[in-house]
């Protein structure tokens, strides 16, 4: 391991060019989806109510959920107030997804030299560029989402960790608990490198001639663990809860599976031994779909086929990659298993992470493939470097083509009804009135008091707003709309509108007669 001064990399005339080239495509890629996106999801309607409770509440705020993307969500906004004197509803939203978009193309720095060290400055600037043209990474980063704000401080907590570990810089521990410890504040997971570090520093401490000496390795962990404290411990302090609290939940239903388990113990046991298999193959099912579709399917090929080849026994990997990324994918792959076990649900969100820190197997994956076809239309059966690399680049165009359509695409295009049943209530309905609604981003473009139902309505409030579903067979609906629905009781209809035509929906806004 060499112990020579961290090189400036920003220096270097050919990575300025590489990022250069990757933050633009970025950035326009970013204006483009924040512009057309027609409604944000449902996870961003709630932070960014979250973040409006800074300036009146700011305790209860970091009490609940990870406060961190609120809170950036907050300062974005007072910045953007500041200079626009606008405080309007859409002041708010392209406050989120500003910051989301700006973390998200901080976070291609990090990525970027970590891909450097690990496969090379040409190959980690063909990943980056990859991962930019996925669409739903893509969407992430235009949506109101913490998603890219956590890869922010996992992508620069892995760099300082490589680079600690390639140079020997004890203190740049230090700096990797720091991002995590920061990461931790927007979601807990962050604290996974926290997991790496101390793994790492525990096995040279045990190893015969660690590379770094043993009283170094001992401030490292020190620097580490005192890093991450710093901004997680206050944090933690606050909300009083020292492990997340999905993580608890799970230790609760284990210790409530065991007590059950020594009560009813030949019973369960049989049981459990049928069903566990079974619902972890289909958490693997679940999964594998996720990374596919984050992947387009066209690019998990080359994945799989990058790994195999980066990590076979003659490789040209390092052992910094052999060392933490195998333990990554380990950890997260268990983690995302044990979400879909307990809670039964896995999301393309889940795994952008994995996807993240892996896409860089996908250009080797490619050559490889690349260089199988182009041997396939040899003459000669072995074809020159300069038919390998054509075949590569008209592979990766290929790829890129793929994921145009997708790619632009207006986020929430398949909600407009929602947008259009807005702004009918902001318009005709009362400040004070109280909107029933099966989506709460129906009132929040609105700007209405809101009482969410699930299946059926009941319940007291001023209007009800329905989505029905059209028979595809008849071409009408499951219930008249002029007609008012039994469960409804003395409404009148006043509006509605399509909400997808594709999908045979249609909104319906009832008043509700005293």
């Amino acid at each position: 391991m060499s112990r020579s001064k961290p090189a400036n990399l920003l220096t270097r005339k050919p990575d300025l060019i590489h990022l250069a080239i990757l933050l633009l495509i970025a950035l326009g890629i970013g204006v483009y989806m924040i512009a057309t996106t027609v409604v944000i999801t449902k996870d961003g309607v709630w932070y960014i109510e979250q973040a409006k409770k800074f300036s009146s509440s700011p305790r209860d705020v970091i009490k609940g959920q990870p406060f961190g993307f609120p809170f950036l969500i907050f300062i974005t906004y007072q910045l953007i107030a500041s200079f626009s004197n606008n405080s309007s509803l859409f002041t708010w939203i392209y406050s989120a997804q500003s910051i989301t978009l700006l973390c998200r193309l901080l976070a291609l720095i990090p990525l970027y030299f970590i891909g450097k060290l690990l496969i090379g400055s040409k190959r980690s600037f063909r990943a980056i560029l990859i991962l930019i043209f996925l669409p739903y990474p893509a969407q992430f980063a235009s949506e109101a989402l913490r998603e890219w704000p956590h890869i922010l401080f996992l992508a620069s907590g892995f760099l300082f960790l490589f680079w600690g570990v390639k140079h020997g810089k004890w203190w740049l521990f230090g700096a990797a608990g720091f991002a995590a410890g920061l990461g931790h504040t927007i979601r807990p997971e962050c604290a996974q490198l926290i997991i790496y570090g101390a793994l790492w520093i525990f096995i040279r401490l045990i190893s015969p001639k660690p590379e770094m000496s043993r009283p170094r390795l001992l401030c490292a962990l020190s620097v580490l663990l005192i890093g991450f404290a710093i901004p997680a411990a206050p944090y933690m302090t606050a909300t009083g809860q020292f492990l997340p609290a999905k993580l608890k939940a799970l230790f609760s239903v284990k210790n409530e599976e065991l007590s059950i388990l020594n009560s009813q113990f030949s019973i369960l046991n049989s049981q459990s031994a049928s069903v566990m298999p079974g619902k972890i193959l289909k958490a693997i099912g679940e999964l594998t779909g996720a990374v596919s579709e984050n992947l387009m399917y066209y690019f998990l090929p080359a994945l799989l086929i990058g790994i195999y080849f980066r990590f076979r026994k003659k490789s040209s990997a390092t052992e910094i990659e052999k060392f933490f990324m195998p333990a990554f994918a380990a950890l997260n792959v268990v983690m995302l298993i044990a979400l879909y076990y307990n809670w039964e649900y896995i999301s393309r969100r889940h795994c952008l992470p994995l996807v993240v820190f892996t896409i860089f197997y996908v250009p080797i994956g490619l050559q490889k493939f690349a260089d199988f076809i182009a041997n396939r239309f040899s003459k000669s059966g072995t074809a020159s470097d300069e038919d390998c690399r054509r075949w590569f680049f008209i592979l990766l165009i290929i790829g890129l083509i793929i994921c145009l359509p997708k790619l632009l695409s207006r986020p929430g295009s398949d909600k407009p009804g929602y947008r259009t049943a807005a702004i009918w209530l902001k318009e005709h309905t009362n400040p004070d009135d109280l909107i029933a609604v099966p989506d709460r981003r129906i009132t929040f473009y609105a700007e209405r008091k809101e009482f969410i139902y699930e299946t059926a309505f009941s319940g007291k409030a001023d209007y009800v707003v329905i989505i029905a579903k059209w028979d595809t067979t008849w071409g009408i609906p499951l219930w008249d709309e002029n007609e008012v629905p039994d469960f409804l009781g003395n409404t009148q209809k006043q509006y509605s509108a399509w909400e997808n035509e594709r999908k045979n929906k249609k909104i319906v806004i009832y008043k509700m007669l005293q």
